[in-house]
């Protein structure tokens, strides 16, 4: 049975974990996404700017580059910890997606780098975005695309199959998959969201073996660490093996260079 409180605290505690070492990890895959996500949102000098789900603030900084006043928001302390220190010019709030604490109408746009399918219930989170744009004002979010094209997951969920136990974690299920274009659409669509649009942006992740993929899931991320985390010592070594022998075509001079896939979904408040 989905429970959004049961989600909410399990992705609470994943991410107050993968805090201090995301940077190192998961954000070197995640940040090359922000460029495409603000140039779909058409952030631009001037405008006044919501970054939901901002983490430690690569997005929020990037936006505030391009001349944006930013505003940045996370449920996790130790997020925004990183963030305050990272970027003390910036400003910074603790909140829920889902239940923004900003008046209606507050912003030029809103924007979100992997956040909004990590709320219990991403169809509100993506209401309150709507909620607290100016009409006119236009919302961005970025998610991960299936695994037919969004290589670093295929190798790593394979393997698990092959090589561990996918049932291993007994994480919550997640409030809503967001992973293919018309998911995307009708979620955009349902919020109260005019002209969805959904796009495609494709990037390589680099790793020197299947054991760094792993460590770099394990490290910087909630649902996916947990997983990662319940495999037994023998299974991870198996895994990472097998990630490595399905991974050889991606292989150069400098390890591996896989594919990573991410579809950026926007929406206009009129």
């Amino acid at each position: 049975m989905f429970d959004p409180e049961a989600v909410r605290a399990f992705e609470h505690a994943g991410w107050q974990v993968a805090a201090a070492g995301y940077e190192a990890s998961f954000a070197t895959a995640t940040r090359q996404f922000i460029p495409d996500l603000l140039d779909s949102a058409g952030v631009e000098a001037g405008q006044n700017v919501l970054d939901v789900a901002c983490g430690p603030a690569f997005t929020a900084a990037a936006a505030a580059e391009r001349g944006a006043t930013v505003r940045g928001l996370d449920f996790s302390e130790a997020m925004l910890a990183v963030a305050r220190a990272r970027h003390p010019t910036l400003t910074f709030d603790q909140g829920d997606a889902e239940a923004l604490p900003y008046a209606d109408g507050t912003f030029d746009g809103v924007v979100s780098n992997f956040g909004i399918h990590h709320a219990p219930t991403p169809i509100n989170a993506l209401a309150e975005a709507r909620r607290v744009l100016y009409p006119g004002g236009r919302l961005a979010f970025t998610v991960w695309a299936d695994q037919a094209s969004n290589i670093a997951w295929k190798l790593v969920f394979d393997a698990i199959r092959a090589k561990g136990d996918m049932s291993a974690s007994k994480a919550p299920p997640p409030g809503g998959g967001l992973n293919d274009p018309e998911a995307c659409r009708l979620a955009l669509m349902q919020a109260g969201f005019t002209q969805a649009t959904v796009s495609r942006a494709g990037h390589v992740w680099r790793h020197a073996d299947g054991r760094a993929l792993l460590h770099a899931l394990k490290a910087g991320t909630a649902r996916m660490a947990a997983l990662i985390g319940a495999q037994t010592p023998d299974a991870l070594a198996a895994i990472a093996q097998e990630i490595d022998r399905q991974a050889e075509r991606y292989r150069d001079a400098d390890g591996l260079a896989v594919p990573i896939a991410a579809f950026i979904a926007t929406g206009v408040r009129h």
